[in-house]
């Protein structure tokens, strides 16, 4: 019974989403694995609301993402009160500045440790969340 509880606790935990980027580089570097970056509009951005709440909050993407990936949002919220604080604003830009000059939300990358885009994800994938997460779990299974 401590087991199934033990179990449930940690199936409940939330995904761990690292807020600075240089920080997640350091991570996967360390740990080998993947950046997953995803451009987001939490509060106003139909597409990015179904992205996280259909995939990046499935149970299959959590438990592959904790195994193999360091999760960075940079999130472009529009209303005030669910902006952050003024170093994560600036972070967010910089990285927009790099990966995402176009404004597309949602867009989602997976880099390598030294921030090289492997692929490319404009909008809401195509295929399923299970396909999906198959999909990025292969390709870091083929970079270890």
């Amino acid at each position: 019974m401590k087991l199934l509880s033990l179990f449930i606790v940690f199936a409940l935990l939330p995904i761990n989403w690292e807020p600075d980027f240089n920080n997640a580089k350091k991570t996967a570097e360390k740990d080998h694995k993947l950046i997953l970056l995803n451009f987001s509009g939490s509060d106003w951005c139909g597409p990015c609301i179904v992205l996280r709440r259909d995939y990046l909050e499935s149970p299959a993407f959590t438990d592959m993402a904790n195994e193999n990936l360091v999760l960075v949002n940079a999130d472009f919220p529009r209303k005030k009160k669910n902006m952050g604080p003024p170093e994560q604003i600036k972070r967010n830009e910089a990285l927009a500045e790099t990966y995402n000059k176009e404004g597309s939300f949602p867009l989602t990358l997976l880099l390598d440790a030294q921030g090289k885009v492997l692929k490319t994800w404009h909008g809401k994938p195509e295929s399923s969340p299970e396909q999906w997460t198959a999909e990025i779990k292969a390709i870091c299974e083929s970079r270890k």
